[in-house]
């Protein structure tokens, strides 16, 4: 049994923050299906690298479904997906808003349809509002919410986060709102829409930069990898060429790194005494840090922290990533078969005890599903499929 068995889905979006987003509610079990355009695809299909003629990019976005090739620019495909939005439990859709609603298929058109229709709409900016159609992907909402301006090294320029983190986050966002959605309907019996953007899910990771600015007129910029509000928290540079992260700065870790370093007297110095102290004092106390680190191997400064109990990790490269035992032991990477290749992907990252997510199928060729969801979601005969299919809708 899974957590959205019977739940069907229909998946109209494109490039990460939708497909994710029905992603996450494919590997809980519910049957999602994904709208694209016949022939090739969506146009993220095409991204490289490639393996097997298939995106990697849209490998690891777009497990769990099926494909229904539809045009819906042709009047009868257009009309065969209203037929869906009727057996339908969600929708997803991430194109610029008003796209919907040139469709004939904006929130009230759809819930009257299908009054018991989740629509969830995801966008840069939301739904409404003065730049509801501003173009927006990862990096404008990165550049436009702070999050680049608080990353990167002080003296330098400011700096994207390393992945799409803000169309994962959204994604996550969607799928949070749709759940609250769809047990919000246990009780009302009806649907209701969620919208979520880029630019409010990177707000929301925003630490206390806000209430610092509004409230004490300190605006939060880069850092590096220091910790903001403790010391000594940052990435060291070791003997052997590696990096690692230690994060000590409380009062209670500080004597453990000093006893790590074999100086446990220094705590008796009063620039290091206590919090504020070695906040005050940082250059010093991370310098102290530094030099120790810079006489020593990564594995060995790593092995003398961990004995003192001090949180503390080498940078991994990926090619370590993958190899780590922690996370082949919980099965966070797994392997699916398409075509001649086993493609490797993050695995589920939620772990229920009686209703566990699955990853059960590879990213599904263009169209693979037409005649099966035709045939179980609106009870088409083949003749049917074929007609749509001759009027070159399908």
């Amino acid at each position: 049994m899974t957590s959205l068995a019977g739940l069907r889905v229909l998946d109209l979006s494109r490039f990460i923050a939708g497909p994710y987003c029905a992603m996450m509610l494919g590997d809980m079990g519910a049957e999602v299906v994904k709208i694209e355009p016949p022939g090739e695809g969506e146009y993220a299909r095409q991204a490289l690298p490639a393996v097997e003629g298939q995106s990697l990019y849209t490998f690891i976005v777009n497990r769990n479904k099926k494909s229904l090739a539809l045009d819906l620019r042709h009047p009868e495909g257009l009309a065969t997906l209203r037929a869906l939005i009727a057996e339908a439990d969600v929708l997803v859709e991430n194109f610029r808003p008003g796209t919907m609603e040139k469709m004939g298929l904006g929130w009230e058109a759809v819930h009257a349809l299908n009054p018991r229709l989740v629509m969830a709409r995801i966008s840069g900016f939301g739904q409404d509002g003065p730049l509801a159609n501003k173009q927006c992907f990862d990096g404008v909402a990165q550049a436009m919410s702070g999050l680049m301006d608080m990353t990167g090294q002080p003296e330098g320029p400011p700096t994207m986060i390393g992945s799409f983190i803000c169309d994962y986050t959204t994604g996550m966002y969607a799928a949070l709102g749709i759940l609250a959605a769809l047990n919000a309907r246990h009780a009302t019996g009806r649907g209701q829409l969620v919208d979520v953007s880029l630019l409010e899910s990177a707000l929301s990771m925003l630490m206390t930069a806000i209430p610092q600015q509004l409230l004490l007129g300190t605006t939060m910029t880069r850092v590096g990898s220091r910790d903001r509000f403790v010391a000594p928290s940052n990435t060291f540079a070791t003997g052997d060429g590696r990096h690692v992260l230690l994060v000590g700065g409380d009062d209670n870790m500080f004597p453990r790194v000093l006893r790590a370093m074999e100086r446990p007297g220094l705590i008796d110095d009063p620039r290091f005494a206590t919090m504020a102290s070695r906040l005050a004092h940082r250059d010093a106390v991370e310098g102290l840090v530094a030099d120790w680190m810079a006489g020593l191997e990564a594995d060995e400064i790593v092995r003398r922290l961990e004995a003192q109990g001090v949180p503390c990790a080498k940078i991994a490269r990926i090619d370590e990533v993958v190899h780590n035992p922690q996370l082949a032991h919980r099965d966070a990477i797994v392997r699916l078969p398409y075509g001649g290749t086993e493609v490797p992907m993050q695995g589920v990252t939620i772990h229920l005890s009686d209703t566990p997510l699955s990853v059960r199928s590879a990213l599904p060729q263009v169209g693979a599903h037409n005649d099966e969801v035709l045939r179980q979601w609106l009870g088409w005969t083949p003749a049917q499929v074929d007609a749509l299919r001759q009027a070159e809708a399908l």
